[in-house]
C-alpha cells in the first residue's frame, strides 16, 4: 500500500485520511468525439467499498472500465488524464495490460463463466500467470477461491461440472473466484446484482462485505439502497461528471451539492 493520501478527505468533514490504492487525476475518456466522461479525479481507498452511483447512461461504467483499461478493446476510445495503481500510471506505454487485469479485476454486469468446468474456471488464471507450480498447488487455489466465494460448500463435489450448469447467483459467486483467484489487489464490480434475484443478491453483498477486507472495491451499482448498504464511500456521477465523492453515510444523509440531494430524493433517475 503506498502513502498517497485521499486528497479529496479535506474537502469533506468528516472524511479521514485514508491510503490510496487507485488514483485518477484529471481523467475523460472519449468514444471518438463523444466526450463520456469529463475531468474527473478521486482517490480509491484499500480495503474499502466504494459505490459509484448515478443515473442511467451518466459515465459510471465507462469510468469504472477505465480503472483496468478495458475501454482499449473499444476502437474509438481514448482516455486523457492519469489514473495511478500503487502510484505507477497504468496508461503508460510499459505497462503490461494482461498484468495490469490480473492485479486489478473485474466482475461484469452478467454472469460470464467459461464453457469449462468449475475447476477450470478457477484454475485458468493461476495457470497463465504462472501462479502455481503443481496440480496440489493448483487444487489449493481453486479450493481457497472458491471458499473465499462462498460457493466451496455447493460445489466441492461437482468441480468437473460446467460453470454454466450453475445458477446465476452461484454463476456470479464463481466469477467472484475466478477474480481473486490471481491474488488482485483490485476489484471491480459493473452491477453485479442487476441480474440476479434477492436471496443471490443477498450472497452477493455479503461476499463483498468479507472480500473488502482484503481488496480494494469499487461497485456499480444502479441501486442507491444496495450502494447504501454495501459501501463506506460514494461517488455520484451525473452527465459524465462526477458530482461529489464521499462517506457514504453523508452522501445519503447529507449531501452537500443539489444534484446529489435531487438525485437521492427521486427527483431525477
Amino acid at each position: 500500500m503506498n502513502s498517497q493520501v485521499i486528497d479529496n478527505a479535506a474537502a469533506h468533514e468528516g472524511m479521514e485520511a485514508l491510503d490510496a490504492k487507485m488514483t485518477a487525476d484529471n481523467v475523460s475518456v472519449y468514444y471518438g468525439q463523444k466526450k463520456a466522461i469529463d475531468d474527473v479525479s478521486i482517490s480509491i481507498p484499500d480495503n474499502f467499498v466504494t459505490a459509484f452511483i448515478g443515473p442511467s447512461g451518466c459515465g459510471k461504467s465507462t469510468f469504472l472500465r477505465a480503472l483496468n483499461r478495458m475501454n482499449d478493446t473499444i476502437d474509438s476510445a481514448r482516455v486523457e488524464g492519469t489514473i495511478c495503481l500503487d502510484g505507477e500510471d497504468i496508461y503508460t506505454g510499459g505497462m503490461d495490460v494482461v498484468e495490469l487485469r490480473a492485479r486489478v479485476g473485474m466482475v461484469f454486469q452478467k454472469p460470464n463463466p467459461f464453457p469449462k468446468s468449475i475447476y477450470d474456471n478457477i484454475a485458468y488464471g493461476p495457470k497463465i500467470h504462472g501462479l502455481a507450480e503443481s496440480k496440489g498447488d493448483l487444487d489449493r487455489i481453486v479450493e481457497k477461491s472458491l471458499r473465499r466465494a462462498g460457493l466451496w460448500e455447493e460445489v466441492k463435489d461437482r468441480l468437473e461440472d460446467s460453470g454454466t450448469a450453475l445458477s446465476g447467483g452461484q454463476q456470479q459467486r464463481l466469477c467472484i473466484a475466478r477474480a481473486i483467484a490471481v491474488d488482485p489487489e483490485v476489484i471491480l464490480m459493473d452491477e453485479p446484482c442487476s441480474a440476479l434475484d434477492p436471496i443471490a443478491t443477498a450472497k452477493i453483498e455479503e461476499l463483498i462485505a468479507e472480500l473488502r477486507n482484503r481488496f480494494a472495491i469499487v461497485i456499480v451499482t444502479h441501486s442507491m439502497q444496495q450502494a447504501a448498504r454495501v459501501s463506506q464511500r460514494t461517488a455520484f456521477f451525473h452527465l459524465g461528471k462526477m458530482v461529489e465523492y464521499g462517506p457514504t453515510d453523508d452522501i445519503f444523509t447529507n449531501p452537500r451539492e443539489e444534484r446529489t440531494k435531487d438525485y437521492i430524493t427521486g427527483r431525477y433517475g
